[in-house]
């Protein structure tokens, strides 16, 4: 139950996607005064080193990220993308690229003081060194960290207090039951908060259940070897976010390419 841990993956190109689409959707949720809540239900360790021993084996971030910044390093990259590499960028001095931002680190940085951020965790060291992580922001009650299985802890939430909320959910995967606890959650809290915005990463891969998330989505799929592909099914996208996304992808397929088979799609459903 407790064996995945994501520092063996972080910057790698399916981070690469769900962490521009989570920009895009969180500076566009920030244009309204009302406030807002976020919930990452598999929240991590929260930052993450590239140099250190679980990344530095996985090699996954210099097919991702790294390799994304060597590339565009003489173009221009679409302004979605290019909000991205700034945001990694913020938390490197200039001309490093080790440390890594998590998904609790990157939403932290775009909340106002009226927004909240709820983190569930469940592995127990990664817990530990996000709740290490997060003290040392000094930010007090605007984001709680919760060793709970964020699957079924993510109930008591919802609807939020000020009816504005981005729901982020991007579970391992590793147990197959994942995939039908994603779509019992999304169930479940769209009856309890309907107008609520819920973005799921999900992988691309020779496994029916994953192939089942894929019926109504708006997704941007990069097309890669190991974990061939990956995905982001949106319910309550902000009507900015096909835009901004369908040019940064084709951009990340391309630069991120090893071969003929690299392709991406952003499609709406109803």
């Amino acid at each position: 139950m407790f064996s995945y841990r994501h520092a063996f993956h972080a910057g790698n190109h399916a981070d690469v996607l769900k962490h521009t689409t989570l920009l895009a959707m969180l500076r566009h949720m920030a244009l309204k005064d009302t406030a807002f809540t976020v919930f990452d239900t598999h929240a991590g360790a929260g930052l993450y080193r590239l140099d250190g021993d679980y990344a530095s084996t996985s090699g996954e971030a210099g097919e991702g990220y790294l390799r994304l910044i060597e590339k565009l390093a003489n173009i221009t990259p679409t302004p979605a993308l290019q909000d991205y590499l700034d945001m990694v960028a913020s938390f490197n001095t200039p001309d490093s690229h080790k440390v890594y931002p998590g998904s609790p680190f990157i939403i932290q940085r775009l909340l106002r003081e009226r927004d909240k951020l709820k983190l569930f965790e469940i592995h127990p060291t990664d817990t530990k060194t996000l709740s290490s992580n997060i003290a040392q922001l000094d930010v007090g009650r605007q984001v709680a960290v919760l060793r709970e299985d964020g699957f079924e802890g993510i109930k008591k939430f919802l609807p939020p207090p000020s009816r504005r909320a981005l729901v982020l959910c991007d579970p391992s995967y590793e147990i197959k039951n994942d995939y039908n606890r994603v779509v019992d959650m999304v169930a479940d809290a769209l009856i309890r908060f309907s107008t609520g915005t819920y973005a799921i990463w999900y992988p691309i891969i020779p496994r029916p259940e994953a192939h089942q998330l894929l019926l109504t989505n708006d997704e941007g799929d990069v097309i890669r070897p190991g974990l061939p592909a990956s995905g982001m099914f949106v319910i309550n996208p902000p009507h900015t976010l096909k835009s901004a996304l369908k040019e940064s992808l084709k951009q990340v397929a391309q630069v991120l390419a090893q071969d003929q088979n690299n392709a991406f799609e952003v499609e709406s459903g109803t």
